[in-house]
């Protein structure tokens, strides 16, 4: 069976500038930061980014959007990253607000080859302008468009050489679904293991679906900045 461990290098070769990239993470947490550090070092500009938020400067897509390689930015908040903030009020950064179970349901459809997904949430706010809006049995619900990517960029626990790959936790977060919505799929684990040591059932997503596997050469289970700050401020007990 073909393996699809890659180097860093190798999975790099596939960014663009002007490329549609999900950033599978949480807040900035549980993301493929060496990957993230590469984009930053080639390079890579003008990104249309698709993440649950705007990550925090020293984290996730936020560290790419503090360098403004970032150009726009479909999230569900950027309360963590004040950047993001700042630059969507500048009129550098073009943030589109989706509200997180749609967000999630736009992402599925994409990966599902779906038209797009009717909701109730965001009617009568600002989140149904310029939508179509249908009734259905006397309720009014808006057609939401589904969202697919060139590249989405993920983060696993471990995975074996043919792709096939779990996550820990609620790591899967938007890791899970940003897989099967994009044209190709690099995950970055923390442990690599051969053929069958993943058993079946222990499979979240599986090979045919991943087309990289890079894994990471730092720490392999790093603490996200945010706990290390929240750890020393505990110590120091301030």
């Amino acid at each position: 069976m073909r393996s699809k461990v890659v180097t860093r290098e190798e999975a790099l070769k596939v960014f663009k500038d002007g490329q549609t990239i999900m950033f599978g993470d949480w807040h900035g947490e549980l993301s493929a930061e060496e990957i993230i550090t590469g984009m930053l070092e080639i390079g890579v500009k003008d990104i249309d980014a698709i993440a649950v938020s705007g990550g925090m400067p020293d984290q996730g897509v936020g560290r790419l959007i503090k360098e403004h390689r970032v150009r726009s930015l479909k999230t569900t908040h950027i309360a963590f990253n004040p950047l993001a903030r700042d630059q969507m009020f500048a009129g550098e950064l073009d943030v589109e607000f989706v509200p997180q179970g749609t967000f999630a349901e736009r992402i599925r459809c994409g990966g599902a080859g779906l038209g797009g997904c009717l909701t109730p949430t965001g009617v009568g706010t600002d989140v149904e302008k310029g939508k179509q809006k249908l009734t259905i049995n006397g309720k009014e619900y808006l057609l939401e468009l589904p969202l697919h990517a060139d590249v989405a960029v993920i983060k696993a626990w471990k995975a074996d050489t043919a792709g096939n790959i779990k996550f820990r936790l609620t790591a899967r977060a938007t890791n899970n679904y940003m897989a099967y919505a994009a044209d190709t799929v690099i995950v970055e684990v923390e442990e690599l293991v051969e053929v069958g040591e993943i058993g079946p059932d222990e499979v979240d997503v599986a090979a045919p679906i991943i087309d990289m596997v890079y894994v990471r050469t730092g720490e392999k289970k790093p603490l996200c900045p945010m706990w290390q700050r929240a750890k020393a401020k505990a110590e120091g007990g301030k």
